[in-house]
């Protein structure tokens, strides 16, 4: 009919319906995916609270949780480089991908085939302790940032922990909970602000009461010492040790005489001879 649009063929119109309804569930897979990122990364931040650091990474302003580690192998580099390196962990082992030690060889100016690198490196092992400073979910993987306390040499190290999981794949909470807690143990917990040292801080609680004294329990007077002795063959010394100095002697040759109160020892050479 004259003056009339003309109309999509039928089949034009279903595959233009088609594309609609396609583009809508992306939209909504989408932002289910986002959804499952959001929990997923929240979880893993409740159960791993990170620590905020300053933009040098020399001081902490937020304290976040300390963890130790459970695996050996984790290599950290120096904070004063721009990215740290990346230790993968996989098949229940952390190690080091050749594409990712090549970025950082790269920064370094050291070829992995050649050359001293220049980067102050250390790889840490089970037990040591640290700071996570980030957490992030990738495509393929969920990034777990530490950062250590300062060494007395060169200061902190920064590293990143990659755990990998199936392409196009969220993790449960759950599950993303336990890929970490393989590696990473927390051992304190805490996100509450370093106080500024400069500030006013709040009054100390007043002093407990001390405990109430008991009155002091006196020692039982100590055993009457045993009388002293005298025996023959004692010399002068042991006998005045004994006795105290005599009130008197008497020299008779080879014989000497020693008078106290109510006795009389005599000394032959030197020694007891007779007691009286």
């Amino acid at each position: 009919m004259k003056g009339t649009e003309p109309m999509l063929p039928f089949r034009g119109i279903r595959a233009l319906g088609f594309a609609v309804i396609t583009s809508m569930l992306s939209l909504a897979l989408a932002a289910q995916v986002g959804d499952a990122k959001d929990v997923l990364l929240n979880r893993l931040k409740q159960q791993f609270p990170p620590t905020k650091f300053t933009a040098d990474r020399s001081n902490v302003v937020t304290v976040g949780s300390i963890v130790a580690l459970q695996k050996d192998g984790l290599l950290v580099y120096s904070v004063t480089v721009p990215n740290p390196p990346i230790s993968v962990y996989k098949n229940g082992k952390l190690s080091q991908g050749f594409g990712d030690m090549f970025k950082v060889d790269m920064v370094d100016g050291a070829g992995r085939d050649g050359g001293s690198a220049s980067i102050p490196r250390k790889t840490l092992v089970t037990g040591e302790k640290f700071w996570i400073s980030s957490i992030e979910i990738g495509k393929d993987a969920i990034f777990v940032q530490v950062t250590t306390d300062p060494y007395d040499d060169d200061g902190r190290y920064f590293g990143t922990l990659k755990f990998l999981v199936p392409k196009g794949t969220i993790p449960t909470p759950d599950e993303g909970v336990k890929a970490v807690s393989e590696v990473l143990a927390v051992q304190e917990a805490g996100s509450q602000p370093v106080p500024d040292q400069g500030a006013q801080m709040a009054p100390l609680p007043p002093p407990a009461p001390a405990p109430a004294k008991y009155a002091a329990v006196e020692p039982p007077p100590p055993a009457p010492l045993p009388p002293p002795t005298i025996a023959l063959g004692q010399t002068k010394a042991q006998v005045c040790a004994a006795f105290g100095d005599p009130a008197r002697k008497a020299v008779l040759g080879p014989k000497e005489i020693f008078f106290y109160k109510d006795m009389k020892v005599t000394f032959t050479n030197g020694k007891v001879s007779n007691i009286q």
